[in-house]
């Protein structure tokens, strides 16, 4: 059973995070839940949530995006469910139907692609999907938000009823503007509505002589508006029936109310459903913005975080355009304790802070901005002391409230809990307080927690220097110019560079030399021989990383000098051979010019041939000649390949013919019909049908209606 305190997350910042995220949330009842996190009780509930949000992710990049899943909250139209009786309004079906739907839309969706949605498809499945509820408010409600006419047959009897009524009062009331205007009873604007009917605009002289009721004045009081005698009838019916339509509306709502009430627990699940869904798109959304991966899980007790930013740091930087530092921790049953000292603003309590929001954050179901090569696990409990928390309201000291917190440590420290105090062992006498601090981190170390301290105290330095399973670490510093470089070193305490840090602000060289002379020289020259070693570990540092760059460097000229001497010797070989040919075709001309001169002196043809064919026997006898065994390797490595070819082209034969037979059975494509103006077309796999308005060459202008687009004839096809 996991228990993270409250405390815990505040001193960790938690909220801050989480804040965060909700404002990546879509829906109000998402932001309240993000709020509302804290980490899961059960450690088999953290995996499948992280696995949920490394797949939501993975959409946003994906060729199948997850449809979107907003909606309007239903908790008013719950309520009103639970109430005998009661009757739900338009819009609160309308948004019962937005839930309805948007739940069968993403259950539909993770069932498509459930081999890349494993976990959300199983997280989908879960709750029980209805069409009824869609159904029967899509049958009642257009999607104008309209009772629609055929939701009854009362209804739509009584709306066609209505038509024909107001169709009849503008008939007359035209008869009677006409009449009426051409006795020159009307004034200049002829008419107006009043009440939502239409009215005759009357000259006051004339209101006597035009039949109907005064509905009214203008305030000059010279026009009287008066709805003629004819519609007046008409206008008494047409009230009674919009009175009926509006009883028969309502009857229609009660009925669906009373449709839709036993489903009042499964609406409640959608949502619930829905807001989930909007938490773990959020989740991914911050991911995505702070780099978050999800690390290896382990059963074992192994935390190793690389490259890890502390994610409000890294955001806030990120606003600032600022460079973060990552740190690299690593915690084992083999170096479970790390004492973190060293100067302040060096990022010790960043550090800490950094290591247990992670913890937090993952138990949460978050991914985190590591290096995806780091390995996490579980603990079940994460305990903190961090910062100042003297309590004026509570009358405890800052001493007083670090002693509560240690005994809260002591009752709950095991091998399962992960502890991050920050300036351990501060708030009391140095010594008296080191003392207890030591046998409590001695406690602790017995009972096998995982833990990190920062602290000034000599004594807990030496402690984690002489338990086998601690170990001590510190912020590097710049030893020239004592900057914080924020990198955490393993293995060695760090100084505090007291008097270092005081001189380097300002202060007289001779105050701090009478401060050197108020401590133990023991302690003096410890501090000292700390500080000379992180000096020392800084020049090797930097010696190392130069050695490691001119090592690097010479390499890199050393392969290129083989390489250009390869090159060398591949074109000193090259001209040789060229060298040797030339030479060898100059002795050869030279043999021939002989010959030449020789037969031009004595013309003896026969001496000319025999000297030629002794020339020719001599140089072939200088040609390699193939041994017997080898001839018959090599016919035979022709063999295997031209049968090794001869196979493939028969298998390439089979494939052409069998594609053969299959296109013979396809069945013939559909004859081309050539398109004219005011035909009925659609594109070739699509839906919407337009008609062609015009045809320009291979071009057509299709009109939808709402809109035309220019088309390739080509790509459409005859309705």
């Amino acid at each position: 059973m996991i228990r993270i305190d409250k405390k815990t997350l505040e001193d960790l910042e938690f909220p801050v995070v989480l804040q965060q995220v909700s404002d990546f949330c879509s829906t109000e009842p998402g932001k309240k839940k993000v709020l509302e996190i804290v980490p899961f009780s059960a450690s088999e509930e953290i995996e499948p949530e992280l696995h949920r949000v490394k797949e939501f992710t993975a959409s946003f990049e994906g060729d199948s995006p997850i449809p979107h899943h907003g909606f309007d909250p239903i908790f008013k139209e719950l309520q009103l469910l639970d109430i005998e009786n009661s009757t739900l309004e338009v819009s609160g079906f309308r948004r019962i139907l937005s839930v309805s739907e948007s739940t069968g839309t993403l259950q539909r969706f993770f069932k498509k692609y459930e081999e890349f949605y494993i976990y959300l498809n199983d997280f989908s499945e879960e709750v029980n999907y209805t069409t009824a509820i869609s159904e029967a408010v899509q049958k009642i409600i257009n999607k104008y938000g309209e009772i629609k006419d055929e939701a009854s047959p009362e209804l739509a009897t009584i709306r066609r009823r209505l038509l024909g009524i107001k169709s009849q009062i503008n008939s007359s009331f035209t008869k009677a503007l006409s009449r009426y205007s051409q006795a020159d009873y009307l004034d200049d604007i002829r008419e107006s509505v009043v009440e939502n009917r239409r009215v005759l605009a009357v000259k006051a002289m004339h209101r006597r002589k035009v039949k109907g009721a005064v509905l009214g004045n203008s305030k000059t009081g010279s026009i009287a508006y008066i709805e003629p005698q004819e519609t007046l009838e008409f206008t008494n019916e047409l009230s009674n029936l919009i009175y009926e339509e509006r009883e028969e509306v309502k009857r229609i709502l009660k009925e669906l109310t009373e449709f839709v009430r036993p489903y009042r627990e499964l609406l409640e699940s959608y949502q619930s459903y829905l807001i989930t869904v909007d938490v773990l798109y959020a989740k991914a959304k911050y991911a995505v913005y702070i780099s978050g991966v999800l690390p290896i899980i382990t059963t074992k007790k192994h935390l190793s975080l690389q490259d890890a930013f502390h994610p409000i740091l890294l955001v806030s930087n990120k606003k600032r355009r600022e460079k973060t530092f990552p740190q690299s921790i690593t915690l084992t049953p083999n170096e479970r304790i790390i004492v973190i000292s060293g100067p302040n603003a060096g990022g010790k309590s960043i550090t800490l802070k950094t290591v247990g929001l992670l913890q937090v954050m993952l138990q949460s179901g978050m991914l985190l901005p590591v290096d995806p090569q780091s390995e996490v696990c579980f603990f079940d409990r994460v305990l903190t002391d961090i910062g100042d928390n003297q309590s004026i309201e509570n009358h405890l000291s800052t001493y007083s409230y670090r002693l509560k917190k240690m005994n809260h440590f002591l009752k709950r420290c095991n091998k399962k809990t992960l502890f991050l105090i920050d300036e351990f062992g501060t708030g009391s006498d140095p010594e008296l307080g080191g003392a207890l601090a030591e046998t409590f981190l001695e406690v602790f170390y017995e009972r096998e927690a995982f833990g990190i301290i920062t602290t000034h105290y000599s004594n807990l330095k030496l402690l984690a220097n002489e338990l086998p399973h601690a170990i001590n670490a510190n912020m590097l510093f710049d030893s020239r110019t004592l900057e914080p470089l924020y990198k955490l070193h393993l293995g060695e305490a760090g100084s505090s560079f007291t008097f270092e840090v005081a001189q380097k602000n300002g202060i007289p060289y001779s105050l701090i030399n009478r401060s050197k002379k108020k401590i133990e020289r023991g302690k003096i020259r410890f501090d000292k021989t700390i500080a000379n070693l992180q000096k020392e570990r800084s020049k090797l540092r930097k010696t190392s990383e130069s050695l490691e760059s001119s090592e690097k460097k010479a390499r890199e000229e050393s392969k290129q000098l083989e390489e250009v001497n390869t090159k060398v010797k591949e074109k000193l070989e090259s001209f040789q051979e060229l060298y040797d040919s030339n030479q060898k075709l100059i002795r050869l001309g030279k043999k021939f010019d002989q010959l030449s001169e020789r037969y031009f002196n004595n013309k003896q043809k026969k001496q000319l041939t025999d000297e030629l064919m002794k020339l020719v026997m001599v140089e072939n006898s200088k040609r390699k000649k193939l041994a017997p065994k080898v001839k018959k390797v090599v016919k035979a490595k022709e063999r295997e390949v031209i049968q090794e070819v001869e196979k493939k082209v028969e298998v390439i034969r089979k494939r052409k013919k069998k594609e053969k037979e299959e296109a013979k059975k396809l069945p013939p494509p559909k004859p081309k019909v050539t398109l004219k103006i005011g035909d009925r077309v659609r594109m070739i796999d699509g839906k919407a049908i337009g008609t062609i308005d015009t045809i320009e060459k291979s071009k057509a202008i299709v009109n939808y209606g709402i809109f035309t687009t220019n088309v390739s004839l080509e790509e459409l096809e005859k309705v």
